[in-house]
């Protein structure tokens, strides 16, 4: 199960990116997946994410399954570290 959402978008990059525009040469295959993966991130969008793109929810940290924790304040330092139990209750550690 640890590897199922990078082997998922890697084979989503191979099929929609790799294997449809077969680039030439490197420089051409990197400029490819740069692109793709703007796309991607910004502009496609995911049914699993209730059809929205992966950086709206990342910066709404709303939809999808994970719940994004920021351990860091907005002015750069350092906040109180943040931990999970298993049934997902977030606790500060003292």
């Amino acid at each position: 199960m640890d590897n199922i959402f990078v082997e998922r978008l890697w084979r989503t990059v191979k099929y929609e990116e790799v294997y449809l525009k077969q680039h030439g040469n490197l420089p051409d295959l990197l400029m490819g997946l740069t692109q793709y993966f703007q796309f991607y991130n910004q502009e496609r969008r995911h049914q699993s994410l209730a059809y929205k793109t992966p950086d709206e929810v990342y910066k709404t940290a709303i939809g999808g399954g994970a719940k994004i924790v920021d351990k860091f304040k907005d002015t750069g330092e350092a906040s109180e570290p943040v931990q999970q139990n298993r049934d997902g209750a977030v606790q500060l550690e003292c």
